[in-house]
């Protein structure tokens, strides 16, 4: 008996270390696909205004590109559940997310760059709701917090190298060389799937790497409080500014030079990874106390963002950079433990949609308000966010399936 323990054992460890293979060598496909898709975002918004595109535009255009970018999720998450071809879904979405950014470097008008922009947030809400629900698998043994805290740690190194990239470029070839910025980032787009490629063939069924006493899945339904959960997290979202309009606001109004504003999200970005490995670890251990910590903090960026000088802006990116830290890791570990049996996919596609659709407001109002009050769109942004904090509470306290 005390052989068959040994073994159950060793069993157990050479899983889990195959469940960190299997999260590490997805979260360097995110790093470089994060290289090519931040570093391009880094410069959308005053490439859309160097293209002649307004304010009300361009906050249009990132609020069209979010909510197509998680409405998508909805479908593919039901087709990758129905069919079971998660890798396949995979390689779809992230070739459109990736191809789209350097494609840019052909766009000779505005509108012409705004398709590839939805586009390029199109690919990645294919592909986002099969890759969440393939680690999903593997929050039994590393964590539900701690598995997309260490992919998006990942994720952020990769999200700070692409504006590095990009400053660079700028600052090399003078601030109008946006084509040969998104150009470059063609090098990343292809390490990404190469890296995809590497993992497809190590792990092709990802669902062998759920642990026995795996607790991810456990409703037989969507539940009351996963409803509630999403409606906070749309008021969220819908608070949480797109980089295009602050990106547009730091460059319009000369706060910084352009080269040096793709190194603002660079440190926003870094502060994301600490933030995200922090949160991670407390929300296994506290929970929701966590993300009420983490949207407060957020909620306090945009008046440091939009009224300050420089040294208040970095101060308010980086608590910018705890609002992404809390989409990319709380809230995904918050939808892993509501997701009903048979439908991974489908929870984190459907959960994203209703997310979408807070940005897609949240964007399209503080674009139309940009124009007329910086001071309505300050409130606008923290009062919705701070709106999320009791939904957030309710939704945790609400354990009652949905009829």
């Amino acid at each position: 008996m005390l052989s068959n323990q040994k073994a159950n054992n060793a069993t157990e460890s050479l899983t889990s270390s195959s469940a960190f293979a299997f999260v590490f060598t997805l979260g360097i496909v995110n790093l470089f696909a994060d290289m090519t898709y931040e570093g391009g975002g880094s410069i959308h918004g005053p490439f859309l205004g160097a293209l002649g595109a307004s304010a009300a535009a361009i906050g249009f255009v990132a609020g069209a590109g979010e909510f197509l970018g998680y409405a998508v999720r909805l479908p593919a998450g039901y087709v990758s559940d129905k069919t079971g071809r998660v890798w396949s879904l995979a390689f779809i979405g992230y070739a459109i997310n990736l191809f789209a950014i350097p494609a840019l470097a052909l766009a000779g008008s505005w509108p012409a760059a705004a398709v590839l922009m939805i586009a390029e947030r199109v690919g990645r809400g294919i592909r986002k709701p099969t890759v969440e629900s393939m680690l999903s698998h593997t929050t039994g043994h590393l964590g539900k917090a701690w598995v997309y805290a260490l992919n998006n740690a990942l994720d952020e190194i990769g999200a700070m190298l692409g504006p590095l990239v990009v400053a660079l470029v700028l600052f090399v070839r003078g601030k109008d060389s946006y084509r040969t910025a998104y150009a470059t980032l063609l090098v990343s787009t292809l390490l990404a799937l190469v890296a995809l490629t590497i993992a497809r063939r190590a792990f092709p069924h990802p669902s062998q790497l759920e642990s026995s006493n795996s607790r991810a899945a456990t409703t037989a339904g969507f539940t009351r409080s996963y409803w509630l959960h999403m409606v906070a997290a749309a008021f969220f979202a819908a608070g949480l500014t797109s980089f295009e309009l602050i990106s547009y606001h730091l460059s319009s109004k000369g706060i910084v030079s352009t080269y040096a504003i793709p190194v603002l999200m660079t440190l926003a970005s870094g502060f994301g990874i600490l933030a995200s490995l922090v949160f991670g670890k407390m929300f296994d251990r506290i929970g929701l106390r966590v993300v009420l910590i983490a949207v407060s903090c957020s909620a306090l960026f945009a008046p440091l963002v939009f009224l300050g000088r420089l040294p208040l802006v970095i101060v308010g990116m980086l608590l910018w950079g705890v609002g992404f830290a809390t989409q990319d890791t709380l809230l995904k570990a918050v939808v892993a433990g509501l997701m009903p049996t048979g439908r991974r996919s489908l929870a984190f596609g459907l959960f994203y949609t209703g997310y979408g659709v807070g940005w897609l407001i949240g964007s399209t109002t503080t674009g139309l308000l940009y124009n007329y009050s910086i001071p309505a769109v300050i409130a606008f942004s923290v009062a919705t966010q701070l709106l999320a904090l009791p939904l957030f509470i309710l939704a945790e306290r609400s354990g009652r399936p949905s009829r």
